[in-house]
């Protein structure tokens, strides 16, 4: 097959490409350049650009080794507005709303494999290549292309694929999703890449310092809305008594304990965000609890919108252990989801997926109350 191949730079997608170079396919290989470091926004204290992992210009080139090693064809796709557009505006915004966003998510289908699949189809290939650890199959008997977990469940990344449609599915391939972190790294050694001690990326790609609220800082002042900067408010506890002042509603997320600056008998969490009071609700742990929530913009990959309940594992952010709960679809794109059991943290702007066993069912964007 003629292949188009999503090249990060890291050590995944590297071997992804030579496992199916191996096999005989032919290969062109795609980098991304999303984030514009030129516009000194993720800078230290001297104004240089920080590290990153991921997306930086460093992976940029380590791409492009990679294929001129393995000899295929390279191209860099220039994404930086779309980039902008997409992914980082909403994730300022989402803080601004009092949310905490997982822009990765959006980022993975909407802009990297949508963007790769419509190049992909444009230059005549059968398949699009990625590094991510999860499997597809198509299911004959329904014509469905069907979503799973990668057989590694410590690496699987299904969580940041639910929003693929039929169509991307069924262009889509996961050379790594039966493999294990190890035999990947064995196959960019046996391959003699250079990417293969290479470190992973576990930040945000334009936040590698994880200070999200200083870099929200930093963006709402270069683009000349720092007008918009959350001012300080108040803590109130669940009963609506004031315990404390806050520094900016972006500074604060679900389930968050340091930082409040609060004397109490017991440790306090951040319960909830009232943006429109510009308050931070903060309370015991048990009161992190939650046994359902709403999610919008809901898309259903293993079948179409169901007419009954869903039994479900569901998972509402990356390293969430999968609880047992009931799901109904609601009109327009919505879920309501039912736990069994309370969950905690249950924090609006990340994304929750739904799962049977290794299946994705589908997965939508936790809404604020």
């Amino acid at each position: 097959m003629k292949i188009a191949v999503a090249m990060s730079g890291g050590v995944d997608s590297s071997s992804a490409a030579a496992l199916l170079k191996e096999q005989g396919h032919e290969l062109v290989g795609f980098t991304m350049q999303l984030w514009n470091q030129r516009r000194h926004i993720s800078v230290d204290e001297n104004g240089d650009p920080l590290p990153s992992r991921c997306c930086s210009l460093d992976d940029v080139y380590d791409a492009r080794r990679v294929a001129e090693s393995l000899g295929f064809p390279f191209y860099v796709l220039n994404l930086e507005r779309d980039f902008d557009e997409s992914v980082v505006e909403p994730f300022v915004a989402s803080y601004l709303a009092g949310e905490t966003p997982i822009p990765c998510v959006a980022c993975n289908s909407r802009l990297k494999f949508a963007s790769l699949d419509r190049m992909a189809v444009s230059i005549g290939c059968d398949k699009v290549a990625t590094g991510h650890y999860a499997r597809v199959e198509h299911d004959s008997e329904n014509n469905r292309y069907r979503l799973f977990r990668g057989r590694n469940h410590w690496k699987d990344q299904s969580y940041f694929l639910w929003e693929l449609t039929q169509e991307q599915l069924s262009r889509a391939l996961f050379p790594l999703g039966e493999m294990l972190k190890s035999e990947v790294r064995e196959i960019a050694r046996t391959a003699n890449l250079y990417t293969a001690e290479k470190q992973e990326s576990q930040e945000i790609c334009f936040v590698p310092d994880g200070d999200y609220a200083g870099f929200i800082d930093r963006w709402l002042a270069h683009e000349d809305r720092a007008s918009e900067t959350p001012a300080a408010g108040d803590i109130v506890n669940t009963k609506g008594e004031k315990i404390g002042r806050h520094t900016g509603i972006h500074r604060y997320t679900i389930g968050q304990r340091r930082g409040l600056g609060i004397a109490h008998e017991k440790p306090l969490y951040v319960v909830k965000i009232e943006r429109l009071k510009n308050q931070i609700i903060a309370g015991e742990k048990e009161e992190l609890a939650q046994t359902e929530f709403t999610a919008k913009g809901v898309n259903w990959v293993a079948f179409d919108t169901p007419a009954e309940p869903v039994r479900a594992f569901v998972k509402v952010r990356y390293r969430h252990e999968p609880a047992a709960a009931t799901v109904y679809a609601l009109p327009d794109d919505r879920a309501r989801v039912v736990f069994d059991e309370p969950q905690a943290a249950i924090t609006p702007g990340q994304a929750t997926v739904f799962y049977d066993g290794e299946e994705v069912l589908g997965g939508g964007w936790i809404e604020k109350d």
